[in-house]
């Protein structure tokens, strides 16, 4: 079992810091490098990695991985409940739109995507995953997460991947009420720069949040004046998943 462990520890570090060397993992590790190697070379022959096409030193995800989660809900009440939903905002504002669901609190997960017809539009992979605190549907999530998980979440460091992202923990929270105010968060440019999105969340019964609806664009498509009216679809669809998966 132990062994099992660390390979998807490792599987694990391989999603999260893609691509990534056999020399960065074992320091991450600690482990001897012959050791990582063998965990790659097996989790490789078994498709659930790959080397970089173009740095054949590196790993990342394969496409087992991928498939793994999406698979998972194809038929739950959450995937159900939300495509056609998703469809109808797609149409209404010509924007991609994905739903995503939190890896407990560790991460965002994109389980599903409909597609805008722009040419130039935003693309999340089914299964890209990505931080709370930077992003539209991770922030949706923590605005009506207990207070004991936004403490959680950011009681850690806080990663910047941009100028615009908030790693301040008091602004975060601040944030965090006027999510929970309007019923929609908005993300310009502090996850992947370029990119806006305005994300809700969708809850369950007894109000907790599952996953997030997300619209995304590029951020030069985004017009402010507009943002009640994106904001205010984006939440009225995460209120109908929410119902549909109900039954009500």
């Amino acid at each position: 079992m132990k062994s099992v462990t660390r390979s998807l520890r490792i599987l694990e570090a391989v999603a999260q810091h893609q691509p990534v060397t056999v020399g960065e993992l074992t320091k991450i590790f600690g482990l001897p490098k012959s050791t990582v190697q063998r965990t790659l070379v097996t989790l490789h022959e078994a498709g659930w990695l790959r080397a970089n096409r173009k740095d054949t030193t590196r790993w990342e995800i394969g496409a087992r991985v991928l498939a793994v989660r999406p698979a998972a809900l194809q038929g739950s009440s959450l995937f159900a409940a939300a495509r056609d939903p998703m469809i109808r905002l797609r149409d209404k504002v010509n924007e991609t739109v994905h739903l995503a669901v939190p890896d407990a609190l560790d991460c965002m997960v994109v389980v599903d995507r409909v597609d805008s017809s722009h040419a130039v539009r935003t693309f999340h992979e089914i299964g890209d995953i990505s931080p709370l605190h930077a992003t539209a549907g991770g922030r949706a999530i923590l605005a009506n997460s207990d207070r004991s998980d936004v403490d959680e979440v950011l009681g850690r460091p806080l990663e910047s991947y941009s100028e615009a992202t908030l790693t301040d923990a008091q602004l975060l929270k601040a944030e965090l009420r006027q999510v929970s105010a309007y019923g929609y968060a908005l993300n310009r440019n502090q996850f992947r720069p370029g990119v806006c999105a305005i994300a809700s969340a969708i809850l369950d019964s007894d109000g907790t949040p599952l996953a997030a609806v997300v619209i995304s664009m590029p951020d030069s498509r985004f017009e402010e004046d507009r943002l009640p009216e994106l904001g205010r679809l984006v939440a009225e669809t995460a209120k109908e998943i929410s119902a549909r998966r109900l039954g009500s």
